[in-house]
């Protein structure tokens, strides 16, 4: 993305998750805070993703999104279970969980890592919709030029000698091999009991015909949006990289496993269709 500028993926991936709510029913995951965050906005966008409401590659994605942020979250309850008290969410966007945290009574802190402008939008656009930032939210805006991640983390009040869940949705497919290694590091060095959840972008070499087809188009999308695909990986060189890292507990889930998890016994047809991304999760245990 440009620094200077918000996501445009941000956005439409906001959207897209607001519409869930609405056109999914009942939806995959749920967000009370998904419509509001749009702010006055909000109705004009939905009008659009409604109106698409039947396109099936929309729909598939609508799919993917609800998937991997449940996921996320789903794995955090069982951090904080295990006595997890910091949430990092790397490249937050729009993401609401700080503001509806239903561990915050058990002390979760959670911590929005992102650019400065995407930042300074995203606060813009919680004051328009009147969602209150609550003291267990931290903001962390990180010029990755001058700033590494620890340093960032750090200076917002994170607390480096003790376990973190990180979720990092959305984000790796515009990373360089070097950044999200950098990143991977950063969790391996983490005390015993930390983790991370992600999704990333399958490698061309691993899709079928009609998937290729599917990933040139999104591919173009993106491209024109100013935010380009970097990464993609090869799911049995992916875990190889992060067992050497030092992740004991790995988990990588397809189409097939994500549909089993969060999409059996629907009516509505509304589930994952195609194998152009993964969502995993990596522990130090």
């Amino acid at each position: 993305m440009l620094e200077s500028k918000p996501s445009r993926t941000a956005l439409r991936v906001a959207v897209r998750r607001a519409a869930h709510q609405i056109l999914e029913l009942p939806p995959v995951f749920p967000d009370p805070l998904a419509v509001a965050i749009l702010g006055p906005d909000g109705p004009a966008w939905l009008a659009e993703e409604e109106a698409r409401k039947d396109q099936s590659a929309g729909r598939a994605l609508r799919a993917f999104l609800a998937a991997r942020s449940r996921y996320a979250e789903e794995e955090l309850a069982r951090a904080v279970n295990a006595g997890i008290r910091q949430y990092v969410l790397l490249g937050a966007g729009l993401d609401t969980f700080a503001y509806r945290n239903p561990h915050a009574s058990a002390g979760l802190q959670v911590y929005e890592v992102d650019f400065p402008s995407t930042q300074h939008w995203k606060r813009d656009m919680l004051e328009s919709a009147g969602i209150a930032v609550p003291a267990t939210a931290t903001f962390v805006p990180l010029d990755f030029e001058h700033q590494t991640l620890p340093s960032g983390l750090e200076a917002a009040g994170f607390h480096l000698d003790q376990p973190a869940f990180f979720a990092c949705l959305g984000v790796v497919p515009y990373l360089t091999g070097e950044a999200f290694g950098s990143t991977l590091e950063f969790v391996a060095s983490m005390p015993q009991g930390s983790g991370i959840a992600f999704d990333y972008a399958v490698a061309r070499s691993c899709l079928n015909p009609m998937e290729k087809l599917a990933l040139d188009a999104l591919s173009q999308r993106v491209a024109a949006a100013g935010e380009p695909f970097r990464l993609f990986f090869e799911p049995p060189a992916l875990a190889r990289q992060l067992r050497l890292l030092g992740f004991q507990r790995i988990e990588d889930l397809g189409r097939d496993e994500l549909n089993e998890r969060y999409f059996h016994n629907r009516q509505d047809e509304f589930r994952l269709r195609g194998g152009l991304g993964r969502v995993a999760g990596a522990w130090l245990s």
